[in-house]
């Protein structure tokens, strides 16, 4: 089994769905809306090491099955973004550079320094989740949908279906289509970006 294949390993679900849902939205208020107001170094950087500290699963718990248009569904998939990044940012790194002459505008909206090395990568995606606490939400979605989408372009440039980010962010069998899987994450961030611009979400 692909190692990121273990590292995304289904969690059941809460007794009560209603409540952990209900639960799950509230955190994620709190943190996006919370951290945006203040201006608390500090802040962002739990912001960011929140998976560090807390856990992937224990944030699976909270956030892993909310819709991709809520707040707390976004932030799953960002923290998974970066959780895989850190895990395998060898192959994060390969499968970006694959994807940068095929994606040419949502290379530029991610924002990766040219060459997108591993070190480059993990930079990239801590200064996405920075953006949480100190920029404007939308543009943390944007940039994170042009990164997956870059990847996904990579993916299918390199044939490669070893590596899976969104077997914890979209439905499917896991061996599915990593490709399709990738760019629908993208589409899904893409779209919850647009939906904080024009109304805010949550």
């Amino acid at each position: 089994m692909p190692k990121d294949a273990a590292f995304f390993e289904e969690h059941g679900e809460g007794v009560d769905p209603s409540l952990v849902a209900e639960a799950a939205e509230r955190a994620a208020v709190a943190l996006v809306r919370g951290a945006r107001d203040s201006a608390d170094d500090a802040v962002a950087d739990r912001v960011i090491h929140l998976a560090d500290t807390e856990g992937i699963e224990a944030l699976a718990e909270l956030w892993s099955h909310a819709a991709a248009d809520s707040l707390a569904g976004c932030l799953w998939r960002l923290y998974v973004l970066r959780s895989w990044v850190y895990a395998d940012p060898d192959t994060a790194a390969r499968e970006f550079d694959a994807g940068r002459q095929h994606a040419e505008f949502a290379r530029v909206v991610a924002g990766v320094a040219d060459p997108p090395g591993p070190d480059e990568l993990r930079r990239m995606v801590d200064e996405v989740l920075r953006g949480i606490a100190v920029g404007d939400f939308a543009d943390v979605l944007l940039r994170a949908a042009a990164f997956a989408r870059v990847v996904a372009a990579g993916r299918a440039a390199l044939g490669d279906p070893t590596t899976e980010v969104a077997q914890r962010v979209g439905a499917g069998d896991r061996d599915g289509d990593t490709v399709r899987r990738m760019l629908v994450l993208a589409e899904q961030l893409e779209a919850a970006g647009h939906l904080e611009l024009q109304r805010g979400l949550g």
